[in-house]
Parts: structure tokens; sequence; C-alpha cells
């Protein structure tokens, strides 16, 4: 994931595109913050599945901005954070759909052999597992209470 993002940024970089090239040098500024952390404890730098976490972790503090600007009506930074949000989608993978979401609980329920509400967190553990950055677990997990209950 860092040779894409590495890649992706040394492209832009030539292709003298400002917007792509300043979004992926704050990606790459965010993950030698995060191996500077990591070291400082002791561990080494981050694995592809810390590096999702951060980049969905970017992607909803975009979000959140896109939400205040278009509510101050200040469509000039909106766009600003919808390109940026649409940069860092490209290193994300690509989320499930409502059947597949729905297909994924019923197979992590099975896995887990989950019979009732308390056995939520299995089926939860299960599905991060198993989907990592493909589904929204806020929503998810109101889907999993309903298929145990």
């Amino acid at each position: 994931m860092r040779d894409q993002i590495n890649d992706g940024y040394k492209t832009a970089l030539k292709a003298g595109d400002k917007r792509r090239t300043a979004t992926l040098r704050a990606i790459n500024a965010a993950i030698k913050d995060k191996d500077i952390e990591a070291r400082g404890h002791g561990k080494g730098p981050l694995d592809d599945a810390e590096l999702l976490a951060m980049l969905q972790k970017m992607v909803k503090q975009r979000e959140e901005s896109l939400g205040i600007y278009e509510k101050a009506g200040r469509e000039d930074l909106a766009v600003v954070e919808r390109e940026e949000i649409a940069i860092l989608g490209e290193f994300l993978p690509k989320g499930l759909s409502e059947a597949e979401v729905d297909a994924a609980i019923k197979a992590a329920i099975e896995k887990t052999g989950a019979a009732g509400g308390k056995d939520m967190g299995k089926v939860i553990a299960s599905l991060k597992a198993d989907y990592p950055g493909q589904i929204d677990f806020g929503k998810a997990s109101a889907r999993v209470k309903a298929a145990l209950g």
C-alpha cells in the first residue's frame, strides 16, 4: 500500500496535479508520523491494516469538514474536500453492497455459531477480520443486532 501511495505521489508530481500531490503528501506525512510514534512504543512500521485504518480516519475527517463547509455555504472549500475524499478513496478497498453486507453477516453468524445478542461481538470481530475496510461497522452493527435478535 505504501508503494501505491508513493507511486501515485510521483506520478502526480510529474503531471503537475497540485491537489493530488498535496493530498498524497499529506498521506505520506501522516504515515511517517505514525511510524515515528510506533517506533517510540518499540513497534515496527505500520502494516497494511493500520494504514487502511489511518486512511479511513482521514476520509471521515474530510467528510465531517465537507458537511460543515456545505452548511456554511463555502462551496469552494467543499470542492477541495470532495476531491481529497476521491483521492483517498482510490487507496481504500471497494465497499460491499447492501446485499453483500447482509450475506457477509449471515455467513459470519454461521461461522461463529452466534445464537443471540450476547454473541454480537464475535460476529463483528469475524466481519472485521474477513472484510477490513469494506463494511461500515457503524451501520452494520444494527444489522447484526437485527439478524441475531
